[in-house]
């Protein structure tokens, strides 16, 4: 083989498998899936929204602060929206579904993040949740230290983790429910939403080039 044409071959070569590689990692149709998907709660002002609370296109994520798939996910998602912009027409919506039966913490770690939410407004939730993440296995005494890091005055925080949480505790569990009224059964469950309509379900965490493709697709689709 001539060798001034090995280089090239290499590269189609290594083309095609990336290729290969991305088509059997993309989700394949599911017709129940989709229909489940029509059970979502609607978004609203009452959701945690990262990005243009009015893009076209919006991911609703249902998680859990212990699952590794959706640490990956987030850094999907993060890159994604941050390369929109505030004002860009992709925004995320992350909705809690702490698996209990797997996860001892789940529940405190969404408990944790709501009243950091509720005392510190949503763009403190989403770096709480960040830090959550990239922090896995979170030890709930340590709750303090994490919104310490990312400047949150503990006083306001600690007296909403030890005062009735039972109004936060029943957004959480709405929010379970919903999950599973849509068929989700693990996380991150995710569905994109273009204008309204449902463009794709994601059941699991995918690779970004994945995602950023459905992401394209649901915005080609906007008129």
């Amino acid at each position: 083989m001539n060798k001034s044409l090995t280089i090239p071959i290499s590269i189609l070569i290594g083309g095609i498998i990336v290729a290969i590689a991305v088509y059997v990692t993309m989700p394949k149709p599911d017709p129940t899936a989709l229909t489940n998907a029509t059970l979502m709660r609607p978004v609203s002002a009452d959701d945690h929204i990262l990005g243009n609370p009015a893009a076209p296109v919006i991911v609703v994520e249902y998680s859990d602060f212990d699952c590794t798939y959706c640490k990956e996910f987030t850094n999907t998602m993060l890159r994604i929206v941050t390369d929109e912009g505030t004002d860009g027409k992709v925004a995320w919506v992350h909705r809690q579904f702490p698996l209990t039966e797997l996860h001892t913490n789940s529940f405190s770690h969404a408990r944790a993040s709501e009243c950091i939410a509720k005392t510190a407004g949503n763009d403190s939730f989403w770096k709480f949740a960040y830090e959550l993440y990239q922090s896995q296995p979170v030890d709930p005494k340590n709750y303090g230290e994490i919104a310490s890091k990312i400047r949150i005055s503990g006083s306001a925080f600690a007296s909403c983790l030890s005062s009735d949480t039972s109004a936060i505790d029943e957004r959480i569990k709405a929010d379970r429910q919903n999950a599973l009224d849509i068929g989700a059964d693990g996380t991150p469950y995710s569905i994109i939403i273009a204008n309204g309509k449902i463009s794709a379900v994601m059941n699991g965490g995918y690779p970004y080039s994945v995602v950023r493709q459905l992401v394209d697709e649901a915005l080609g689709s906007i008129k």
